[in-house]
């Protein structure tokens, strides 16, 4: 890389990008194989949506402890254990959904392993990319989920029909070692830049520990230690950080119940099969990838051009994606065709990245040294959402079986459509009201 002059902060982006494209990979092929094969056995849609919701337990557990092993050891160290974790785990676990018991540990592991990712991956980003930068990395990084979550949706229900839903966890295991080794090869630390402007704004700075002697220069060119702590307290009230906590949460809310959902909806919902859908299944998450990074690209314009403050920016593009997101989520069920289906899901979800602009990035804006921490905190709201939000969905839709007699009626799905579109509405306008792009925690 050196011989190349390619900036080494481009190849951590690159990396970070890679990796939550093969979580999403992950997540997308177990809901994929699990739904095949809890089918051919026969399990009901409220005991499906318990085996799928139980990740995102585990994921809830790590999501604060996760921040703080990144702030405390280093983000790339976490990345690359969690990555070993989770991988080790669908390597050697069995798909077999009457063994309920060894199924929702395995899942409960891989939760708690990959609740790691994102806090690091905000650690490591803070510290590698300078402000002007951080829109296009952070969605790019990002974007990352959703184009492994449209490849896992275009490629795994051929891998599952031709051998059979346990290869889908052999391909993931694979994904996860190919890319460990990568990181462990590539990835360094960051070198703690001299640059006052640099260092004020939080990039390249050494890792924050949660409670350490700092020496700080002092004016006759002597040395003062003082002792840095983690704001806890201020960072649990804090305002802004509840707008990004009530957006993190309705955005996964969202996410979560299509992805785990959509499948079930396209085949019972639609009478559709995945597999002969082809490559349209996968547009609602190739659309996020493209709107994703064009949010990033979108805002890093307006904030550096000074056509808005970076206030003005999160709010604009949070305000934009929710609301249009919401419109989608509540028309989806009108449509009775896959076109239909496919155009309303990659409208809502590709609005919903593009929202990851405002919202996702604002973490950096207000903390950049304490990234981590506060996306740990943004992102347990996240996943308690996939719980909640998964788990109802498989409860109301057992309901609605009960009342329509089969879930191929529009009135059988409105609920679990109507919910998350409420919640985009309700979100953008706390995120209006009391976000900020200033940095208040120093």
């Amino acid at each position: 890389m050196n011989r190349t002059n390619f900036p080494k902060r481009y190849l951590i982006v690159i990396l970070t990008f890679i990796s939550t494209c093969v979580c999403y990979i992950e997540r997308v092929g177990f809901s994929i194989a699990y739904t095949v094969a809890a089918d051919a056995a026969g399990i009901n849609q409220s005991s499906k949506g318990t085996i799928l919701s139980t990740f995102y337990y585990g994921y809830a557990c790590s999501q604060v402890p996760g921040g703080w092993a990144a702030q405390k050891i280093g983000g790339r160290k976490v990345l690359l254990l969690s990555f070993v974790l989770w991988s080790s785990t669908c390597f050697l676990v069995p798909l077999d959904p009457n063994r309920v018991t060894v199924l929702v540990v395995a899942r409960l592991l891989v939760g708690v392993a990959q609740g790691f990712i994102f806090p690091s991956i905000h650690t490591v980003l803070a510290q590698w990319v300078p402000p002007h930068e951080r829109s296009r990395s952070v969605s790019l990084t990002t974007s990352g989920m959703y184009l492994g979550a449209a490849m896992g949706m275009l490629v795994l229900p051929s891998l599952v029909k031709f051998k059979g839903p346990q290869s889908v966890f052999i391909a993931e295991a694979a994904l996860g070692v190919v890319w460990s080794l990568l990181w462990f090869g590539y990835a360094t630390d960051p070198p703690r830049s001299e640059h006052p402007k640099a260092t004020a704004a939080g990039f390249g700075e050494s890792l924050l520990p949660t409670k350490a002697s700092q020496k700080i220069k002092v004016e006759n060119g002597g040395t003062t230690v003082r002792t840095a702590k983690i704001p806890w307290k201020r960072i649990l009230v804090s305002r802004p950080v509840w707008a990004i906590v009530v957006n993190n949460f309705t955005f996964h809310y969202a996410l979560y119940v299509l992805m785990n959902w959509l499948p079930t909806y396209f085949e019972q919902g639609l009478q559709l099969s995945l597999q002969e859908m082809g490559s349209s299944k996968m547009m609602p998450y190739f659309n996020m990838f493209i709107f994703s990074n064009i949010g990033g690209v979108l805002a890093d314009h307006l904030i550096t051009k000074r056509i808005l403050s970076v206030t003005k920016t999160r709010k604009f593009l949070n305000t934009i994606g929710f609301v249009v997101a919401s419109l989608a989520l509540m028309a989806l069920p009108i449509f009775r065709t896959s076109g239909g289906a496919i155009f309303c899901s990659s409208v809502a979800l590709g609005f919903l990245a593009l929202g990851r602009a405002g919202f996702a990035v604002n973490h950096m804006d207000i903390a950049p040294r304490y990234a981590g921490i506060v996306m740990g905190v943004s992102n347990t709201a996240g996943t308690l959402a996939g719980i909640i939000g998964v788990d109802m969905t498989g409860q109301l839709l057992e309901a609605a079986k009960a009342v329509y007699s089969d879930l191929s009626s529009p009135e059988s799905w409105r609920a679990v459509f109507f919910i998350p579109g409420l919640l985009c509405i309700f979100s953008s306008f706390i995120f209006l009201l009391f976000s900020t792009g200033e940095r208040i925690f120093d």
